[in-house]
């Protein structure tokens, strides 16, 4: 996973937990809706940086088998 990608998700994350909590204070419902889905972005921005760290690791190891 690229650091800025890294970042990217975690600062998502950041951003919907608090923006989550915040619904929770103020009992708005939308709010926490959308806190919600932007933690949920994250984790699949997450998901989808370690899939390609795998294949690339995946395709490091036959390249050095074939070597």
């Amino acid at each position: 996973m690229s650091t800025e990608d890294k970042i990217k998700a975690t600062a998502k994350n950041l951003e919907g937990k608090a923006q989550g909590f915040l619904g929770e204070m103020t009992g708005d419902t939308e709010m926490q809706a959308e806190g919600k889905a932007k933690q949920v972005e994250a984790s699949a921005m997450h998901m989808a940086e370690n899939v390609k760290d795998k294949a690339k690791d995946v395709l490091d190891a036959i390249k050095d088998k074939l070597d």
